[in-house]
C-alpha cells in the first residue's frame, strides 16, 4: 500500500488532531488547577529584568517590535490577510475554496471566544502589560488565531506546489510567524505560557481539521483539480 494514498493521510491527520486536542485538555487542566503556576511565573519572569519586573528583557526598540510582531495576531491584521486572500480566490474563480477559508477561520474565531467565555482564566497580574487588553485569558487569542489562519494559509500556498522546497518554505514561514505571535504575547506580560501552548495546540487542531475537509473536496474534484491519489 502506497503511503501516499488520500485514506493513510486523512487518518494520520485524524489522529494528529486527536493528540492536539487532548494536548489542549491536559494544558487546561494544570492551568485551571493552578499546577503550572510555578512554570508559568518562570516562564514570564525570564522575559523581565531581574532588578524590575515591569521592564522587559532588552533594549527599548525590542518591546516595540514585540509590540509590531504580536499585531500579526490580531483581528485587524488577519481580516485583512483573509480578505485579501478570498477576493484572490473569487478572482481565480475558486469560490468554493475562498468559501472554506473564510469559513475556517470565521469558525475559528467563534471557538477562541467560545473557550475564552468557557474558561474565563483571568490576566497574568504577576507583570505589567505592556499592551492593552479586554478579554480573559484562555486560550490566547491571538495564538489561536494566527496558527488558524496561518498554518491554513501556509498549508493551501504549500499545496500549489509540487517542489518539496516551496512546500517547507510555506509552512516553514507560516510555523514561524504563529511561534512569534504566541511568544510576543507572553514577552508583553499579556498572557501566561499556558494561555500560548493552548491556543496554539487547539488552532493547529482546528487548521488540521479544516485542512483535511479542504483536501477531501479536493479530492473529489469540488476545489479546483483533484488530487490524485
Amino acid at each position: 500500500m502506497r503511503f501516499y494514498r488520500p485514506e493513510i493521510w486523512t487518518l494520520v491527520a485524524i489522529f494528529a488532531i486527536a493528540g492536539l486536542v487532548l494536548a489542549f485538555g491536559h494544558i487546561a487542566e494544570e492551568a485551571l488547577e493552578g499546577d503550572a503556576t510555578k512554570f508559568d511565573q518562570t516562564i514570564l519572569l525570564f522575559f523581565r529584568n531581574a532588578g524590575d519586573i515591569g521592564d522587559p528583557i532588552g533594549p527599548p526598540w525590542m518591546e516595540e517590535a514585540a509590540r509590531d510582531v504580536t499585531a500579526l495576531g490580531s483581528y485587524a491584521v488577519l481580516s485583512i490577510v483573509t480578505c485579501a486572500v478570498v477576493v484572490y480566490l473569487f478572482m481565480a474563480g475558486q469560490r468554493t475554496a475562498a468559501l472554506w477559508l473564510l469559513g475556517a477561520v470565521v469558525s475559528g474565531v467563534l471557538l477562541s471566544n467560545l473557550l475564552k467565555l468557557t474558561f474565563e482564566r483571568p490576566r497574568p497580574d504577576l507583570v505589567p502589560h505592556a499592551v492593552r487588553v479586554f478579554t480573559s485569558g484562555f486560550p490566547s487569542g491571538h495564538a489561536t488565531l494566527s496558527a488558524i489562519t496561518y498554518l491554513t494559509l501556509g498549508a493551501l500556498l504549500a499545496s500549489l506546489h509540487s517542489s518539496i522546497r516551496f512546500k517547507a518554505y510555506f509552512l516553514g514561514l507560516a510555523i514561524s510567524l504563529t511561534l512569534a505571535v504566541g511568544i510576543s504575547r507572553i514577552y508583553l506580560g499579556v498572557h501566561y505560557p499556558t494561555d500560548v501552548l493552548a491556543g496554539w495546540c487547539i488552532g493547529a487542531a482546528w487548521a488540521a481539521f479544516c485542512w483535511t475537509v479542504f483536501r477531501e473536496l479536493q479530492r473529489h474534484g469540488q476545489i479546483g483539480p483533484p488530487v490524485k491519489p
